[in-house]
């Protein structure tokens, strides 16, 4: 999970105790290092490299769990809990989703916090995370040229998230994981409807790329222009995409009455 050098979990210092381990936990989770889902190392492996005696791990666990941010299953581990998904509740993710303009409202508030996003990473963006953010980009371009669909999509929502962490920002970095969460679900709009707009594939892979490069060129508001430009692209395309389908749609009304009248 991580090199000897930098230990994801490290010792316990002063008073080795239960505050110490869930402070500890709270903090990766916090910083976004843990994420939902992810695997905790098992009881003795975790204990040792937190040098807390077993008992001391157990009781700091177990609070953790009480908060909802660990879940744990009888043979099976301990995890991060879903702590991303209970921002937007279900109930009110149901609700979005059965109204139109809320798409819009959804767009606007990407539009302004991936701009504000991007400026903050092209400040801050560490040597750590600009590799990572070639290294997706990088594969993005793969998939792109090979014609994956969905690795091309799986990329982007990816490319974003890091892009989130290179801003270092925790409310950011977390309010934008659960609205791409709501997008990955297709509470907003479909994705692979942008992607099949004729030139879609290409335009959007230049739009990540410039965001990329003005993040790797300390240009904050060349990133923030570019992350703005990215989401303006989308909205145009959703409305012409809607806009055609009605078209279409009322074209096949039209000649489906002619055939009527014949």
């Amino acid at each position: 999970m991580t090199d000897e050098n930098h230990p994801l979990f490290s010792r316990v210092e002063h008073n080795r105790t239960a505050d110490g381990v869930v402070h500890q936990i709270e903090t990766l989770i916090l910083d976004g290092v843990l994420r939902d889902g992810d695997r905790l190392p098992g009881e003795r492996d975790l204990a040792q490299r937190l040098d807390v005696s077993r008992p001391i791990l157990r009781e700091a666990l177990k609070e953790l769990e009480t908060r909802g941010l660990l879940a744990s299953t009888h043979g099976g581990g301990t995890f991060v809990a879903d702590i991303v998904g209970q921002i937007f509740s279900r109930p009110l993710a149901e609700l979005i989703a059965r109204h139109e303009r809320a798409t819009q409202d959804y767009l606007d508030y990407r539009r302004e916090m991936e701009g504000l996003t991007a400026e903050l990473a092209a400040r801050r963006a560490t040597a750590t995370d600009r590799a990572i953010l070639t290294a997706i980009v990088e594969r993005m371009r793969a998939a792109h040229e090979s014609g994956s669909f969905e690795e091309e999509l799986a990329t982007d929502i990816e490319l974003h998230n890091a892009i989130g962490e290179a801003a270092h920002n925790i409310m950011l970095m977390h309010t934008l994981r659960a609205c791409y969460r709501l997008l990955t679900q297709g509470i907003f709009f479909h994705r692979q409807m942008v992607f099949n707009t004729p030139g879609a594939r290409d335009r959007l892979l230049g739009q990540h790329v410039a965001i990329h490069d003005a993040i790797l060129a300390s240009d904050p508001a060349a990133a923030r222009r570019a992350a703005e430009a990215h989401i303006d692209y989308i909205v145009e395309t959703m409305r012409e995409t809607q806009r055609n389908g009605e078209w279409a749609r009322i074209a096949r009304l039209r000649l489906l009455q002619r055939e009527t009248r014949a």
